[in-house]
């Protein structure tokens, strides 16, 4: 009996232990950018901007966390934030719906997040609804850049600048196993 039970504590650590080297493999990869909605803007009419390139700096960050790109199992975004900077005495009540895709090289547009009713009462921070689907091939390159296609139901009398937040999960393989 104490020969099971002693196999049982063993096996126990072991998946515990398991557990906690998974976890060394997992960690998160921030981006900032920024764009800027022109004051000609139209009401109900889509318009489609592009956030400057940004460098992913993919290799650097797989290494300071004990990975290489080739280990990568999945990387997800996790979070997408924008903040309206400026004008001041403005908000998000503009938007009417927003979707967000990421574009690479050689890859096909991806969307990413979205909000297709944004609240009149959104304020001056607007969290995405973001799309569950594997973008480590636009991660891996060395640069992305986020489209975002949205639509307003106000004019715009002044340019809108705003900060994108990104937050991308990424999940790599336990000792290349």
């Amino acid at each position: 009996m104490q020969k099971y039970f002693l196999v049982l504590i063993l096996m126990m650590a072991t998946i515990i232990s398991c557990d906690e080297i998974d976890n060394l493999t997992k960690f998160t990869m921030d981006y900032d950018s920024s764009m800027t909605i022109p004051s000609s803007t139209g009401i109900n009419l889509p318009f489609v901007l592009n956030t400057p390139q940004m460098e992913t700096n993919s290799e650097s960050e797989f290494e300071s966390n004990n990975t290489h790109k080739d280990l990568i199992e999945d990387i997800r975004l996790r979070v997408l934030d924008l903040t309206l900077v400026s004008p001041d005495n403005e908000d998000f009540s503009f938007l009417e719906s927003i979707k967000i895709y990421i574009v690479a090289e050689g890859l096909q547009e991806l969307e990413i997040a979205f909000n297709e009713d944004v609240s009149a009462t959104t304020g001056k921070t607007l969290e995405l609804e973001t799309v569950d689907v594997d973008i480590q091939e636009y991660i891996k390159k060395d640069k992305f850049s986020l489209k975002v296609q949205a639509v307003t139901d106000e004019v715009l009398t002044s340019d809108h600048q705003i900060d994108i937040h990104s937050e991308f999960f990424v999940d790599a393989k336990i000792l290349g196993i």
